[in-house]
């Protein structure tokens, strides 16, 4: 009976370490979760006022305040024309319509105008 007695003690003290070991890893669990609940907070009160900074920096009023400021823009007349005889020719087109591969064209012809590899060494 007795080494009955010992065992069942025995048992209770284990049980009772497991029991403390539980409630010590819970402890520390909800200490972390506390940690992060309070950077959750921390990170979201930082994204709210980026925002703010950002709504303020992307403010209509205050980047046309900035374009006045440093760019020499002057204001477009709304009677101003150009005549038709002032645009700019057409670029030359570099690779005529009914070619497969338009890059490899491009690629032959600037080689062919830079001259850098002579036709001979190809």
């Amino acid at each position: 009976m007795r080494l009955l007695n010992i065992v069942v003690i025995g048992a209770l003290v284990m049980a009772a370490a497991y029991v403390y070991r539980i409630k010590f890893e819970a402890t520390v669990q909800a200490g972390q979760l506390t940690k992060l609940r309070s950077d959750i907070r921390r990170e979201r009160d930082e994204i709210a006022a980026l925002r703010a900074e950002w709504a303020k920096l992307d403010s209509p009023s205050r980047i046309e305040g900035l374009a006045k400021r440093h760019l020499p823009l002057k204001q477009i007349d709304v009677t101003q024309y150009d005549r038709l005889d002032n645009l700019p020719e057409r670029p030359v087109q570099l690779v005529p319509d009914n070619i497969e591969d338009p890059i490899g064209a491009i690629i032959e012809r600037t080689d062919e105008s830079t001259g850098s590899i002579p036709q001979g060494a190809r």
